[in-house]
């Protein structure tokens, strides 16, 4: 396992998965531009990376995830920053990740935080991790892709009850409504976390990523419009020799080794 601090933002590598990290607790992990900055150019650096076949991220400390944004640089935000949408495209970069991404959820999880966490494929949570958008109660609005993913995520519905109130929930009402998958002890979190991501890691790096393509693609497409996206990747991954691999291998009993072609 290896450490590389950027500006709060610290990568360790564990295996083929690695472990982004935003560690500034003293900041509650807020998301300042500094930050903002360098977890995109830690994603550039680790996308084009071949050795990592998953990524975990995760909040440093015990008590926060990410609070959101900085309040104090917010205040001075204008019309061109909403119209920018820098967090917005950082929270992209982070859906378009090439690899099987997992949030780490690991306390207070706010705004911007949670905008994070919805751009990542799987999202686990501890026992006492809380979630809400206070963004209304400072009239603006969660504007990093939240007010669209929350929606796709939990329903219409439960997204605007829990926009307009700001009311923050519990990590059992989070998985009791599908923000996240699972709810774990906080002495269990990484390894879990881990764990999901090494196990996605060995998969056919091809049908992992076309799988992640199609899902997300076809939440924005009508049903027979997202079966023809299905039927395409299945058509490319018939042809791959990763699927001859995979197949060769469990008639042989041994572990594929994928190429990822």
């Amino acid at each position: 396992m290896t450490d590389q601090n950027d500006n709060g933002v610290v990568i360790r590598r564990r295996g083929t998965v690695a472990h982004l990290t935003i560690d500034r607790p003293s900041d509650r992990n807020a998301l300042s531009r500094d930050v903002q900055d360098a977890l995109r150019k830690c994603l550039d650096q680790l996308s084009e990376d071949e050795s990592v076949g998953g990524l975990v991220i995760t909040g440093g400390g015990e008590r926060v995830f990410v609070a959101g944004a900085n309040v104090r640089e917010l205040r001075s935000y204008t019309a061109t920053d909403g119209l920018g949408g820098r967090l917005q495209r950082l929270c992209d970069h982070v859906e378009q990740f090439p690899k099987p991404t997992v949030a780490a959820v690991n306390g207070f999880t706010l705004g911007g935080g949670c905008e994070i966490a919805l751009a990542c494929d799987i999202r686990i949570a501890t026992i006492d991790a809380r979630f809400g958008f206070p963004e209304t109660g400072l009239s603006i609005i969660p504007g990093a892709g939240g007010t669209q993913r929350l929606s796709r995520v939990v329903g219409a519905g439960r997204a605007l009850e829990l926009i307009l109130t700001g009311r923050r929930i519990t990590a059992d009402e989070a998985l009791a409504i599908g923000l996240v998958t699972q709810v774990t002890d906080s002495d269990q979190l990484i390894e879990t976390a881990h764990e999901i991501a090494s196990t996605i890691a060995a998969k056919g790096p091809l049908a992992t990523q076309l799988a992640r393509l199609v899902v997300r693609a076809g939440m924005d497409t009508d049903l027979r419009s997202g079966q023809t996206m299905e039927r395409l990747a299945q058509a490319v991954l018939h042809e791959s020799r990763d699927k001859q691999e995979g197949i060769d291998a469990m008639l042989a009993k041994r572990v594929p080794q994928f190429e990822g072609r």
